[in-house]
């Protein structure tokens, strides 16, 4: 305390859910730069928070209690929602502070500051009648997304936030591998990817060096050869609804080094 000041208040994870290890890697980011400044010897005072308002935690509580429209939600009593809304929130917020500790997080969290708390509230309308009486702030009109069933509007990401499983596109690309004077040959290495968009700019592929791999031939196409790691030979040759014949094979570490026709070149 006394030295120069770095201040770090912690962008607040939304207390609705249990945290994954993407939050790990994001932690680990947010504590990086507070621990140089520390290093640096620069006070940092860390302030952890939790981002408990919104859409995330209604949903969840409306799901436990089968609630599907804003007059169900009266119905059952705002007060009564409100504390099952709180329940929830500090359910996962233990959670959140057990894997803080868990990973090293430097932050102090017995002085958090919590979006529901009044005191952050009053915060909040205090920093809005500031902006007014600066003449910061104007009415005008914009086009919002609304939400039937809690008979409210929503955020750009409140609706981003919807998941649906979907119908990923994936190919299967053969790179051909070049002779010693540089010239494409009749066998091809293939590779599989969910990212076909990223194909023109390819330059490398990857082997695992004690992997086995199998160079084959498809019933289909006699004319070229294709070398793949051994336990998906058979799965490929199902999808492609074809024969397989499976003529040489080698560990992947024989493949380093060898040289490839990249798919645009």
């Amino acid at each position: 305390r006394g030295a120069k000041r770095f201040v770090f208040f912690e962008g607040p994870p939304t207390a609705n859910g249990m945290p994954h290890p993407g939050h790990c890697l994001t932690r680990a980011i947010k504590d990086l730069y507070p621990r140089y400044r520390t290093m640096r010897g620069e006070f940092c005072e860390r302030k952890a928070g939790w981002d408990t308002h919104g859409l995330p935690v209604e949903v969840e509580v409306c799901k436990s209690l089968g609630i599907h429209s804003k007059a169900e939600i009266e119905d059952y009593g705002i007060e009564p929602f409100i504390h099952r809304c709180q329940e929830s929130v500090w359910r996962y917020m233990k959670e959140w502070e057990t894997l803080t500790e868990r990973i090293g997080f430097w932050i102090d969290l017995s002085e958090a500051y919590v979006t529901y708390h009044q005191s952050y509230v009053e915060s909040v309308w205090w920093a809005l009648s500031e902006l007014f009486n600066r003449g910061l702030l104007y009415q005008g009109h914009k086009i919002v997304w609304w939400w039937p069933q809690g008979g409210t509007a929503l955020s750009s990401g409140e609706v981003g936030q919807g998941y649906r499983q979907v119908a990923d596109p994936s190919v299967y690309v053969a790179f051909p591998l070049l002779d010693a004077s540089g010239a494409p040959t009749k066998r091809n290495l293939i590779a599989w990817t969910t990212t076909p968009w990223t194909l023109p700019s390819n330059q490398f592929a990857a082997v695992k060096s004690d992997l086995t791999y199998v160079v084959v031939r498809f019933e289909d196409d006699p004319e070229h050869e294709y070398v793949l790691a051994e336990p998906l030979a058979a799965s490929l040759a199902e999808k492609k609804k074809t024969e397989i014949e499976i003529l040489d094979s080698c560990p992947g570490s024989d493949l380093v080094g060898l040289c490839y026709q990249p798919p645009f070149d």
